[in-house]
């Protein structure tokens, strides 16, 4: 049994000590307003943000950013259990027309191999064009009509629950540091004066750095927390070291203005305690917080031992590199597949095409991301979404990235239908959704795996520069949602 962990922080340094202790975490921030949640937890206890002793502080950051994934993963599982309608499940490598292009380019292979020069080779898959087969661009099956079956969309796909099965997890944790020095709590400082003054207080000298951690069972909502405390000693460094150590940047967004695995470790001359307290996550107090929780820590390990970090691999074949500050999460990678692709999603991928309706309940706008360039055929335009992660439902994965990239809010729609096209070690979920009634989705880009995200008229669609697999389906979705808008005129 493995037993799935979201980090509520995108930190590099957090993500790299996870990996290496054979952990490859969902990353999901939890963007809480830290001066808020500060000010807010003194007011219910009666005293200043400035009575709050560092522990506390950390302590009550940690659970706020737990709380709020927890919250925005809620969220998703009500979604997703209210989900209603059919999933219409497409085979189509088991339809004829395939099937007879398999056969005809198997002939042609031994012909090749009989006779290559004077007919050369065929690398063709599945009939696809040579130039394109094992490329990132997704499939084209026009004209293809592809064997079908209809099962109740609550049905659980080989056997996932997801979020809302009976088993324990996915474990939240939410971490947060701060640095006393001199009866002082420091964190980010966020600017290079304040930064520079720090780093200047504090050579030759010593102080304490704080970490919080909070772990939250999904399944059951408990929570628990600790934190970890680790003494940090500075040596001696020149005025030139801060000036050249602040251009790196480094200093300016942590707790304390320094780093242990970074440009400052260099300047720490030793640590009593835990140092991956210092680093941002104890594995230490991760591992008997989790065990009170009546888990066992080897129960998280996800990674193969000795695997390269996924984060160091290209993600992207056939396209301009990604963003460095792009994140790998549980189920990212290429699958090799019998139709002559690569896809992504290890465990298969999924998006919402959600649609937005008129006062008769006509359908009049849909959702659409306009795909960031260093993406599979970057510049086209198709729904938001991306790879399933682990022990996630297509519907759950769609949700979720979903809203990371176009902020669909999981509470403002309802699922009505989907379409899972199914290659066998492969399938990619289209999920169609409306807007509740009275509810509304705006629609912004959460990151940056989009140049722009829209409602588009659902006239103009096809007008657009569409990705492959949504230009050779859009026709039939469009017919799939104006027959979903009209049977939920009817109820």
């Amino acid at each position: 049994m493995t037993i799935s962990m979201i980090l509520a922080s995108q930190s590099r340094p957090r993500r790299d000590v996870l990996y290496a202790a054979g952990i490859c975490p969902t990353i999901k921030v939890s963007h809480v307003d830290e001066p808020a949640a500060l000010e807010q937890a003194a007011q219910q206890a009666g005293v200043p943000v400035e009575r709050l002793d560092v522990g506390h502080r950390v302590a009550i950051l940690a659970h706020a950013k737990a709380n709020a994934v927890y919250e925005a993963y809620r969220a998703v599982a009500d979604t997703s259990k209210a989900a209603r309608g059919e999933r219409v499940i497409a085979y189509p490598l088991e339809s004829e027309q395939v099937r007879a292009q398999r056969r005809a380019d198997e002939e042609l292979s031994v012909n090749a191999a009989a006779a290559p020069a004077a007919s050369g080779s065929s690398d063709v898959g599945a009939g696809q064009p040579a130039s394109v087969v094992s490329s990132a661009i997704t499939r084209d099956f026009s004209g293809v009509t592809p064997p079908t079956r209809v099962e109740p969309i609550g049905k659980p796909v080989n056997g996932n629950e997801g979020l809302n099965g009976s088993g324990p997890g996915p474990l939240i944790v939410g971490c947060d540091s701060m640095f006393l020095f001199d009866g002082e709590c420091y964190g980010k400082p966020h600017d290079e004066a304040t930064a520079r003054e720090r780093l200047r207080r504090m050579r030759g000298r010593s102080g304490e750095l704080w970490t919080g951690h909070c772990i939250i069972d999904f399944a059951t909502g408990r929570a628990i927390q600790d934190a970890s405390r680790a003494i940090v000693y500075f040596g001696e460094y020149t005025d030139e070291d801060i000036d050249r150590y602040i251009a790196t940047g480094e200093p300016l967004e942590v707790a304390g203005s320094f780093t242990l695995e970074g440009f400052g470790g260099a300047f720490i001359d030793r640590i009593d305690g835990d140092p991956h307290g210092v680093i941002g996550i104890s594995l230490p107090l991760l591992r008997r917080l989790v065990s009170k929780l009546g888990m066992r820590w080897t129960d998280l390990w996800n990674v193969e031992p000795h695997a390269p970090n996924p984060e160091e691999q290209d993600k992207h074949p056939d396209s301009v590199l990604p963003p460095i500050e792009n994140v790998h999460q549980p189920g990212d990678g290429w699958v090799s597949c019998a139709c002559g692709r690569r896809h992504w999603g290890t465990h298969g991928a999924a998006g919402i095409l959600l649609a937005r309706r008129n006062a008769d309940g006509e359908v009049t706008h849909v959702a659409m991301q306009h795909r960031a360039q260093w993406s599979a055929e970057g510049g086209t335009w198709g729904i938001p979404g991306g790879a399933i992660a682990d022990n996630e439902t297509p519907i759950e994965g769609a949700l979720r990235e979903s809203f990371e990239e176009a902020n669909i809010t999981p509470q403002d729609i309802e699922v009505v239908g989907s379409y899972r096209e199914d290659h066998g070690p492969w399938a990619y979920t289209t999920v169609f959704a409306f807007e509740k009634p009275g509810h509304e989705v705006r629609l912004r880009a959460n990151d940056d795996e989009s140049m722009e995200i829209a409602w588009v008229p659902v006239g103009e669609v096809p007008n657009r520069k569409l990705l492959t697999a949504m230009r050779t389906d859009w026709q039939r979705f469009a017919d799939r949602l104006h027959g979903l808008a009209a049977a939920n005129r009817a109820r």
